[in-house]
Protein backbone atom coordinates (compact mmCIF):
# COMPACT_ATOMS: atom_id res chain seq x y z
CA UNK A 1 0.00 0.00 0.00
CA UNK A 2 2.27 2.87 -1.51
CA UNK A 3 1.38 6.38 -0.28
CA UNK A 4 1.28 9.15 -3.34
CA UNK A 5 2.91 11.81 -0.86
CA UNK A 6 5.72 12.22 1.83
CA UNK A 7 4.28 13.61 4.42
CA UNK A 8 2.46 11.20 7.21
CA UNK A 9 -0.73 11.19 8.71
CA UNK A 10 -1.35 10.51 12.31
CA UNK A 11 -5.00 9.64 13.38
CA UNK A 12 -6.52 9.84 17.07
CA UNK A 13 -8.34 6.60 17.97
CA UNK A 14 -11.63 6.85 20.21
CA UNK A 15 -15.13 6.28 20.57
CA UNK A 16 -15.61 6.96 16.85
CA UNK A 17 -12.74 4.59 15.80
CA UNK A 18 -12.77 1.60 17.69
CA UNK A 19 -13.70 -1.27 15.68
CA UNK A 20 -11.54 -3.17 13.39
CA UNK A 21 -13.48 -1.71 10.44
CA UNK A 22 -13.51 1.50 11.09
CA UNK A 23 -9.40 1.54 11.85
CA UNK A 24 -8.94 -0.74 8.55
CA UNK A 25 -11.02 2.17 6.68
CA UNK A 26 -8.57 4.85 8.42
CA UNK A 27 -5.50 2.93 7.54
CA UNK A 28 -6.49 2.84 3.59
CA UNK A 29 -7.41 6.41 3.84
CA UNK A 30 -4.37 7.36 5.21
CA UNK A 31 -3.77 6.96 8.18
CA UNK A 32 0.47 6.23 8.88
CA UNK A 33 0.18 6.04 13.05
CA UNK A 34 -2.26 5.49 15.32
CA UNK A 35 -2.91 8.25 18.58
CA UNK A 36 -3.88 6.88 21.64
CA UNK A 37 -4.81 9.37 23.86
CA UNK A 38 -4.43 8.23 27.11
CA UNK A 39 -6.55 11.15 28.93
CA UNK A 40 -9.22 9.41 27.74
CA UNK A 41 -10.58 6.08 27.85
CA UNK A 42 -9.54 2.40 30.49
CA UNK A 43 -6.14 0.16 29.68
CA UNK A 44 -8.55 -2.40 28.23
CA UNK A 45 -9.68 0.03 25.74
CA UNK A 46 -6.63 1.13 24.57
CA UNK A 47 -5.31 -2.44 24.58
CA UNK A 48 -8.18 -3.29 22.17
CA UNK A 49 -7.34 -0.69 19.84
CA UNK A 50 -4.13 -1.51 20.40
CA UNK A 51 -4.56 -5.21 18.93
CA UNK A 52 -6.35 -4.37 16.32
CA UNK A 53 -4.08 -1.79 14.50
CA UNK A 54 -1.45 -5.28 14.88
CA UNK A 55 -4.24 -7.57 13.31
CA UNK A 56 -4.39 -4.48 10.57
CA UNK A 57 -0.44 -4.75 10.20
CA UNK A 58 -0.66 -8.20 9.64
CA UNK A 59 -3.33 -8.63 7.39
CA UNK A 60 -2.11 -5.83 4.96
CA UNK A 61 1.86 -6.86 5.65
CA UNK A 62 2.55 -3.29 6.14
CA UNK A 63 4.14 -1.57 9.53
CA UNK A 64 2.04 0.71 11.26
CA UNK A 65 2.91 3.28 14.03
CA UNK A 66 1.50 3.98 17.31
CA UNK A 67 1.62 7.22 19.14
CA UNK A 68 0.60 7.07 22.92
CA UNK A 69 0.01 10.35 24.08
CA UNK A 70 0.53 11.01 28.13
CA UNK A 71 -2.23 13.00 29.76
CA UNK A 72 0.34 15.04 31.34
CA UNK A 73 0.21 16.97 34.88
CA UNK A 74 -3.39 18.63 34.58
CA UNK A 75 -4.58 21.69 36.92
CA UNK A 76 -7.94 21.81 37.54
CA UNK A 77 -10.05 24.50 40.19
CA UNK A 78 -12.37 22.49 42.37
CA UNK A 79 -16.26 22.19 42.51
CA UNK A 80 -18.70 25.46 42.73
CA UNK A 81 -21.88 24.95 44.57
CA UNK A 82 -24.19 26.09 42.36
CA UNK A 83 -21.74 24.35 39.51
CA UNK A 84 -20.90 27.45 37.98
CA UNK A 85 -20.46 31.10 38.64
CA UNK A 86 -20.49 33.85 36.61
CA UNK A 87 -17.80 36.50 36.64
CA UNK A 88 -17.63 40.16 35.80
CA UNK A 89 -14.60 42.40 34.88
CA UNK A 90 -12.90 44.07 37.96
CA UNK A 91 -14.24 41.63 40.16
CA UNK A 92 -11.96 39.92 42.78
CA UNK A 93 -11.52 36.14 43.11
CA UNK A 94 -9.52 34.14 45.50
CA UNK A 95 -8.21 30.28 44.76
CA UNK A 96 -6.85 28.73 48.09
CA UNK A 97 -6.81 24.99 49.05
CA UNK A 98 -10.24 25.04 51.76
CA UNK A 99 -11.60 21.98 49.72
CA UNK A 100 -15.25 23.50 50.39
CA UNK A 101 -17.15 24.06 47.12
CA UNK A 102 -16.69 27.66 45.56
CA UNK A 103 -18.94 30.23 44.98
CA UNK A 104 -18.99 33.84 43.35
CA UNK A 105 -15.98 34.75 45.82
CA UNK A 106 -13.40 31.82 46.08
CA UNK A 107 -12.93 28.23 44.90
CA UNK A 108 -10.54 25.87 45.92
CA UNK A 109 -7.09 25.19 43.87
CA UNK A 110 -5.70 22.17 45.15
CA UNK A 111 -2.02 22.65 43.50
CA UNK A 112 0.22 23.93 46.25
CA UNK A 113 2.97 23.64 43.90
CA UNK A 114 1.09 26.95 42.15
CA UNK A 115 1.06 29.44 45.14
CA UNK A 116 4.27 28.62 45.50
CA UNK A 117 5.57 29.69 41.97
CA UNK A 118 3.13 32.50 41.88
CA UNK A 119 4.27 36.16 42.20
CA UNK A 120 1.90 39.60 41.93
CA UNK A 121 1.00 40.48 38.20
CA UNK A 122 1.33 36.30 37.57
CA UNK A 123 -1.28 35.69 35.01
CA UNK A 124 -4.10 32.82 35.54
CA UNK A 125 -5.83 31.81 32.68
CA UNK A 126 -8.80 29.44 33.50
CA UNK A 127 -11.07 27.03 30.71
CA UNK A 128 -8.30 27.47 27.77
CA UNK A 129 -7.82 31.22 28.69
CA UNK A 130 -11.46 32.18 28.40
CA UNK A 131 -11.03 33.67 32.04
CA UNK A 132 -7.67 35.71 32.67
CA UNK A 133 -7.23 37.65 35.97
CA UNK A 134 -4.12 38.58 37.60
CA UNK A 135 -2.55 38.12 40.74
CA UNK A 136 -2.51 40.86 43.45
CA UNK A 137 -1.33 38.97 46.25
CA UNK A 138 -0.20 35.60 47.15
CA UNK A 139 1.31 33.13 49.51
CA UNK A 140 1.54 29.48 50.72
CA UNK A 141 -1.96 28.86 50.00
CA UNK A 142 -3.74 31.65 48.43
CA UNK A 143 -4.40 33.54 45.57
CA UNK A 144 -6.01 37.43 45.07
CA UNK A 145 -6.58 37.87 41.60
CA UNK A 146 -8.26 40.90 39.86
CA UNK A 147 -10.46 39.31 36.65
CA UNK A 148 -9.28 40.82 33.29
CA UNK A 149 -11.43 38.93 30.82
CA UNK A 150 -14.78 38.04 32.23
CA UNK A 151 -16.84 34.39 32.14
CA UNK A 152 -18.20 31.34 33.62
CA UNK A 153 -15.74 29.33 35.77
CA UNK A 154 -17.32 25.79 36.57
CA UNK A 155 -16.74 22.85 38.31
CA UNK A 156 -12.78 21.03 37.70
CA UNK A 157 -11.83 23.61 34.91
CA UNK A 158 -8.30 23.91 33.96
CA UNK A 159 -6.10 26.51 35.07
CA UNK A 160 -2.92 27.21 32.87
CA UNK A 161 -0.05 29.52 34.65
CA UNK A 162 1.59 30.99 31.57
CA UNK A 163 4.14 33.29 32.91
CA UNK A 164 6.28 30.50 35.27
CA UNK A 165 7.86 27.54 35.18
CA UNK A 166 5.72 25.41 37.79
CA UNK A 167 7.54 22.99 40.23
CA UNK A 168 5.79 20.03 39.03
CA UNK A 169 6.82 16.63 38.64
CA UNK A 170 6.67 16.34 34.61
CA UNK A 171 5.42 12.66 35.27
CA UNK A 172 1.56 12.83 37.67
CA UNK A 173 0.93 8.93 39.04
CA UNK A 174 -1.29 8.40 36.62
CA UNK A 175 1.14 9.10 33.65
CA UNK A 176 3.86 6.94 34.99
CA UNK A 177 0.94 3.54 35.31
CA UNK A 178 0.07 4.95 31.36
CA UNK A 179 4.13 5.17 30.20
CA UNK A 180 4.53 1.40 31.62
CA UNK A 181 1.87 0.11 30.13
CA UNK A 182 2.21 1.91 26.84
CA UNK A 183 5.55 0.54 26.69
CA UNK A 184 4.12 -3.13 27.75
CA UNK A 185 1.80 -2.73 25.20
CA UNK A 186 5.01 -2.22 22.36
CA UNK A 187 3.96 1.29 21.68
CA UNK A 188 6.78 3.37 19.27
CA UNK A 189 6.84 6.62 19.98
CA UNK A 190 6.23 8.18 23.52
CA UNK A 191 4.25 11.93 23.90
CA UNK A 192 4.93 13.99 26.86
CA UNK A 193 2.23 16.34 27.63
CA UNK A 194 3.15 19.99 28.82
CA UNK A 195 6.76 19.26 29.06
CA UNK A 196 8.57 22.41 30.47
CA UNK A 197 12.64 21.72 30.25
CA UNK A 198 14.43 19.35 29.27
CA UNK A 199 14.80 16.90 32.29
CA UNK A 200 11.04 15.91 32.15
CA UNK A 201 12.16 13.93 28.83
CA UNK A 202 15.20 12.77 30.17
CA UNK A 203 12.85 11.71 33.60
CA UNK A 204 10.73 9.60 31.25
CA UNK A 205 13.43 8.37 28.88
CA UNK A 206 14.73 6.52 32.30
CA UNK A 207 11.53 4.83 32.97
CA UNK A 208 11.42 4.00 29.19
CA UNK A 209 14.37 2.12 29.28
CA UNK A 210 14.96 1.96 25.91
CA UNK A 211 11.85 0.17 24.61
CA UNK A 212 10.29 3.55 23.01
CA UNK A 213 10.98 6.41 21.45
CA UNK A 214 10.51 9.98 23.28
CA UNK A 215 8.08 12.65 21.54
CA UNK A 216 8.09 15.98 23.56
CA UNK A 217 4.81 17.75 22.73
CA UNK A 218 5.38 21.79 22.82
CA UNK A 219 2.58 23.59 24.72
CA UNK A 220 4.16 25.81 27.23
CA UNK A 221 6.00 28.66 26.76
CA UNK A 222 8.64 27.35 28.93
CA UNK A 223 8.78 24.63 26.65
CA UNK A 224 9.44 27.29 23.75
CA UNK A 225 12.16 28.90 25.08
CA UNK A 226 14.09 25.92 26.49
CA UNK A 227 13.19 24.59 22.87
CA UNK A 228 17.04 24.07 21.76
CA UNK A 229 17.78 22.02 24.53
CA UNK A 230 14.60 19.86 24.20
CA UNK A 231 15.27 19.10 21.02
CA UNK A 232 18.78 17.78 21.89
CA UNK A 233 17.00 14.77 24.24
CA UNK A 234 13.94 14.13 22.76
CA UNK A 235 13.10 12.05 19.59
CA UNK A 236 10.96 13.89 17.87
CA UNK A 237 9.07 16.89 18.63
CA UNK A 238 5.07 17.74 18.24
CA UNK A 239 3.84 21.53 17.85
CA UNK A 240 0.81 21.18 19.70
CA UNK A 241 -1.00 24.55 19.04
CA UNK A 242 -4.01 24.33 21.63
CA UNK A 243 -2.19 24.84 24.82
CA UNK A 244 0.32 27.29 23.30
CA UNK A 245 -2.42 29.33 22.00
CA UNK A 246 -3.94 29.45 25.03
CA UNK A 247 -0.86 30.13 27.01
CA UNK A 248 0.46 32.55 24.50
CA UNK A 249 -1.03 35.23 21.71
CA UNK A 250 -3.08 33.46 19.02
CA UNK A 251 -1.02 35.46 16.80
CA UNK A 252 2.86 34.05 18.38
CA UNK A 253 1.88 30.54 17.13
CA UNK A 254 2.39 30.68 13.51
CA UNK A 255 5.54 32.17 13.74
CA UNK A 256 6.70 29.63 16.29
CA UNK A 257 5.42 27.03 14.36
CA UNK A 258 7.88 27.52 12.02
CA UNK A 259 10.85 27.86 13.97
CA UNK A 260 10.38 24.74 15.85
CA UNK A 261 9.15 22.55 12.54
CA UNK A 262 13.02 24.48 10.94
CA UNK A 263 14.75 23.36 13.81
CA UNK A 264 13.29 19.82 13.77
CA UNK A 265 14.61 19.71 10.25
CA UNK A 266 18.05 20.92 10.70
CA UNK A 267 18.31 18.11 14.02
CA UNK A 268 16.76 15.23 11.69
CA UNK A 269 14.21 14.56 13.99
CA UNK A 270 10.82 14.02 13.39
CA UNK A 271 8.14 17.17 13.83
CA UNK A 272 4.21 16.47 14.15
CA UNK A 273 1.97 19.68 13.47
CA UNK A 274 -1.46 19.07 15.29
CA UNK A 275 -4.38 20.55 17.07
CA UNK A 276 -7.58 21.73 15.63
CA UNK A 277 -6.32 21.36 11.75
CA UNK A 278 -9.85 20.03 10.39
CA UNK A 279 -11.87 20.83 13.81
CA UNK A 280 -15.27 21.73 11.71
CA UNK A 281 -14.98 18.02 10.35
CA UNK A 282 -16.47 16.79 14.37
CA UNK A 283 -19.80 17.66 13.12
CA UNK A 284 -19.17 18.53 9.21
CA UNK A 285 -18.03 15.96 6.11
CA UNK A 286 -16.65 18.87 4.83
CA UNK A 287 -13.75 21.05 6.19
CA UNK A 288 -13.36 25.00 6.00
CA UNK A 289 -10.92 26.65 3.24
CA UNK A 290 -9.14 28.01 6.60
CA UNK A 291 -8.53 24.75 7.93
CA UNK A 292 -7.48 22.97 4.53
CA UNK A 293 -4.89 26.01 3.99
CA UNK A 294 -3.48 25.43 7.70
CA UNK A 295 -3.00 21.60 6.83
CA UNK A 296 -1.48 23.22 3.47
CA UNK A 297 0.83 25.22 5.28
CA UNK A 298 2.38 22.92 7.50
CA UNK A 299 3.26 20.55 4.34
CA UNK A 300 4.69 23.64 2.65
CA UNK A 301 7.19 23.84 5.87
CA UNK A 302 7.86 20.73 5.54
CA UNK A 303 6.57 19.07 8.59
CA UNK A 304 7.05 15.16 8.97
CA UNK A 305 3.38 14.37 10.07
CA UNK A 306 -0.04 16.34 10.80
CA UNK A 307 -2.67 15.39 13.26
CA UNK A 308 -5.88 14.31 13.33
CA UNK A 309 -7.32 14.47 17.34
CA UNK A 310 -11.47 14.99 17.85
CA UNK A 311 -11.81 14.49 14.24
CA UNK A 312 -11.25 10.83 13.93
CA UNK A 313 -11.33 9.88 17.82
CA UNK A 314 -14.72 11.56 18.39
CA UNK A 315 -16.10 13.19 15.41
CA UNK A 316 -19.13 12.22 12.55
CA UNK A 317 -16.30 11.47 9.84
CA UNK A 318 -13.35 10.21 11.04
CA UNK A 319 -12.66 8.20 7.38
CA UNK A 320 -13.79 11.43 5.52
CA UNK A 321 -11.30 13.75 7.53
CA UNK A 322 -7.86 11.19 6.55
CA UNK A 323 -8.88 11.52 3.12
CA UNK A 324 -9.19 15.48 3.26
CA UNK A 325 -5.91 15.34 4.39
CA UNK A 326 -4.60 12.52 2.24
CA UNK A 327 -5.91 14.82 -0.39
CA UNK A 328 -4.61 18.00 0.37
CA UNK A 329 -1.17 16.38 0.91
CA UNK A 330 -1.05 14.94 -2.52
CA UNK A 331 -2.22 18.57 -4.02
CA UNK A 332 0.37 20.01 -2.03
CA UNK A 333 3.01 18.12 -2.78
CA UNK A 334 2.35 18.00 -6.73
CA UNK A 335 2.89 21.89 -6.66
CA UNK A 336 6.05 22.68 -8.32
CA UNK A 337 5.82 25.83 -5.64
CA UNK A 338 6.28 23.14 -2.89
CA UNK A 339 9.91 21.52 -4.29
CA UNK A 340 10.44 25.09 -4.30
CA UNK A 341 9.70 26.02 -0.84
CA UNK A 342 11.19 22.55 0.39
CA UNK A 343 14.77 23.12 -1.78
CA UNK A 344 14.70 27.01 0.23
CA UNK A 345 14.43 25.72 3.48
CA UNK A 346 16.92 23.06 3.13
CA UNK A 347 19.40 23.02 6.09
CA UNK A 348 22.74 22.10 5.44
CA UNK A 349 24.43 19.52 7.95
CA UNK A 350 27.71 17.94 6.93
CA UNK A 351 29.49 16.49 10.16
CA UNK A 352 29.65 13.03 9.54
CA UNK A 353 30.33 10.61 6.95
CA UNK A 354 26.78 9.83 7.29
CA UNK A 355 25.36 12.90 6.24
CA UNK A 356 28.36 13.30 3.67
CA UNK A 357 26.45 9.72 2.31
CA UNK A 358 22.65 10.72 2.16
CA UNK A 359 23.52 14.29 0.68
CA UNK A 360 25.03 12.62 -2.07
CA UNK A 361 22.26 9.90 -2.38
CA UNK A 362 20.08 13.26 -2.96
CA UNK A 363 22.08 15.32 -4.99
CA UNK A 364 22.64 12.14 -7.38
CA UNK A 365 18.69 11.17 -7.16
CA UNK A 366 17.95 15.06 -8.17
CA UNK A 367 20.52 15.13 -11.34
CA UNK A 368 19.73 11.65 -13.02
CA UNK A 369 16.91 9.14 -13.28
CA UNK A 370 16.54 7.54 -10.18
CA UNK A 371 13.78 5.73 -9.29
CA UNK A 372 14.25 5.75 -5.26
CA UNK A 373 17.11 5.93 -2.44
CA UNK A 374 17.10 2.61 -0.35
CA UNK A 375 18.54 2.57 3.25
CA UNK A 376 19.52 -0.82 4.52
CA UNK A 377 18.92 0.39 8.55
CA UNK A 378 19.23 -1.06 11.73
CA UNK A 379 18.43 1.75 14.29
CA UNK A 380 16.82 3.59 11.86
CA UNK A 381 19.38 6.75 12.16
CA UNK A 382 20.63 6.73 7.96
CA UNK A 383 16.67 6.89 7.27
CA UNK A 384 16.40 10.05 9.52
CA UNK A 385 18.98 12.23 7.75
CA UNK A 386 17.97 10.85 4.49
CA UNK A 387 14.61 12.64 5.34
CA UNK A 388 16.24 15.87 6.05
CA UNK A 389 17.34 16.11 3.01
CA UNK A 390 13.88 16.07 1.61
CA UNK A 391 14.92 14.33 -1.51
CA UNK A 392 12.31 14.30 -4.64
CA UNK A 393 12.20 10.42 -5.00
CA UNK A 394 10.69 8.02 -2.11
CA UNK A 395 12.81 6.88 0.64
CA UNK A 396 12.62 3.43 0.85
CA UNK A 397 13.51 1.90 4.62
CA UNK A 398 15.11 -1.97 4.61
CA UNK A 399 15.42 -3.44 7.51
CA UNK A 400 15.22 -6.35 9.43
CA UNK A 401 13.97 -5.25 12.52
CA UNK A 402 10.10 -4.59 12.46
CA UNK A 403 10.04 -1.95 15.75
CA UNK A 404 12.54 0.63 13.33
CA UNK A 405 10.30 -0.15 10.56
CA UNK A 406 7.13 1.20 12.87
CA UNK A 407 9.07 3.87 14.43
CA UNK A 408 10.16 5.17 10.67
CA UNK A 409 6.24 5.61 9.88
CA UNK A 410 6.60 8.93 11.30
CA UNK A 411 8.83 10.14 8.86
CA UNK A 412 8.39 12.37 6.07
CA UNK A 413 8.86 10.55 2.49
CA UNK A 414 9.65 6.57 4.20
CA UNK A 415 8.29 3.93 2.91
CA UNK A 416 9.08 0.56 5.50
CA UNK A 417 9.83 -2.63 4.00
CA UNK A 418 10.82 -5.95 6.21
CA UNK A 419 14.03 -7.74 5.11
CA UNK A 420 16.36 -10.24 5.71
CA UNK A 421 19.27 -9.82 8.01
CA UNK A 422 22.34 -9.60 5.88
CA UNK A 423 26.02 -9.76 6.25
CA UNK A 424 27.14 -8.96 2.62
CA UNK A 425 26.88 -5.62 0.60
CA UNK A 426 25.60 -7.42 -2.47
CA UNK A 427 22.71 -8.76 -0.92
CA UNK A 428 21.28 -5.54 0.28
CA UNK A 429 21.71 -4.58 -2.82
CA UNK A 430 19.46 -7.49 -4.53
CA UNK A 431 17.08 -7.05 -1.38
CA UNK A 432 17.04 -3.07 -2.56
CA UNK A 433 16.00 -3.76 -6.04
CA UNK A 434 13.50 -6.20 -4.92
CA UNK A 435 11.80 -3.95 -2.41
CA UNK A 436 11.20 -1.47 -5.07
CA UNK A 437 10.25 -3.58 -7.87
CA UNK A 438 7.64 -5.21 -5.43
CA UNK A 439 6.72 -1.94 -3.58
CA UNK A 440 6.35 -0.24 -7.89
CA UNK A 441 8.75 2.10 -7.26
CA UNK A 442 10.54 0.93 -9.90
CA UNK A 443 10.98 -1.14 -13.27
CA UNK A 444 13.87 -3.14 -14.74
CA UNK A 445 14.62 0.11 -16.49
CA UNK A 446 14.82 1.81 -13.54
CA UNK A 447 18.38 2.57 -11.01
CA UNK A 448 17.86 3.23 -7.36
CA UNK A 449 20.16 4.23 -4.74
CA UNK A 450 21.31 2.00 -2.16
CA UNK A 451 22.64 3.28 1.26
CA UNK A 452 24.21 1.13 3.59
CA UNK A 453 26.47 0.30 6.30
CA UNK A 454 29.35 -1.96 6.89
CA UNK A 455 30.11 -4.14 8.70
CA UNK A 456 26.30 -4.79 8.85
CA UNK A 457 23.89 -5.32 11.57
CA UNK A 458 25.89 -1.82 13.32
CA UNK A 459 24.06 1.14 14.47
CA UNK A 460 25.42 4.66 13.10
CA UNK A 461 27.77 2.87 10.35
CA UNK A 462 26.68 4.09 6.98
CA UNK A 463 29.52 4.14 5.11
CA UNK A 464 28.53 3.12 1.27
CA UNK A 465 26.46 3.87 -1.51
CA UNK A 466 25.73 2.49 -4.68
CA UNK A 467 23.91 3.31 -7.92
CA UNK A 468 22.34 -0.15 -8.90
CA UNK A 469 19.88 -1.42 -11.60
CA UNK A 470 16.77 -3.10 -11.06
CA UNK A 471 17.04 -5.09 -14.21
CA UNK A 472 16.41 -8.98 -13.50
CA UNK A 473 20.17 -10.48 -13.71
CA UNK A 474 20.37 -8.32 -10.66
CA UNK A 475 17.06 -9.96 -9.22
CA UNK A 476 17.88 -13.41 -10.38
CA UNK A 477 21.34 -14.11 -8.16
CA UNK A 478 20.58 -15.75 -5.33
CA UNK A 479 24.39 -15.97 -4.02
CA UNK A 480 26.83 -13.37 -4.68
CA UNK A 481 30.06 -13.07 -4.59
Amino acid sequence: MRRLRNVKIVATLGPSSSDYATIRALFEAGADVFRLNMSHGTHDEQRARYDIIRQIEADTGRPIGVLADLQGPKLRVGTFANGFEDLAEGQKFRFDLDPAEGNANRVCLPHPEIFAALEVGTTLLINDGKIRMKVDACGADFADCTVTTPGTISNRKGVNVPDVVLPLAALSEKDRADLEFACGLGVDWLALSFVQRPADVLEARELAKGRVAILAKIEKPAAEKAFEEILKVADGIMVARGDLGVELPVEAVPPIQKRLVRKCRAAAKPVIVATQMLESMIESPMPTRAEVSDVATAIYEGADAVMLSAESAAGKYPVEAVKTMDAVARSVESDPTYRDIIVASRVIERKTIADGMVAAAREIAEATEIAAITCYTQSGNSVALVCREKPNVPIIALSPLQPTLRKLCLYWGVHGVQGEVVDRFKQAVIDAARAARDAGFADETKQIVVIAGVPFNVAGSTNILRVASCDERLLSLTDPE
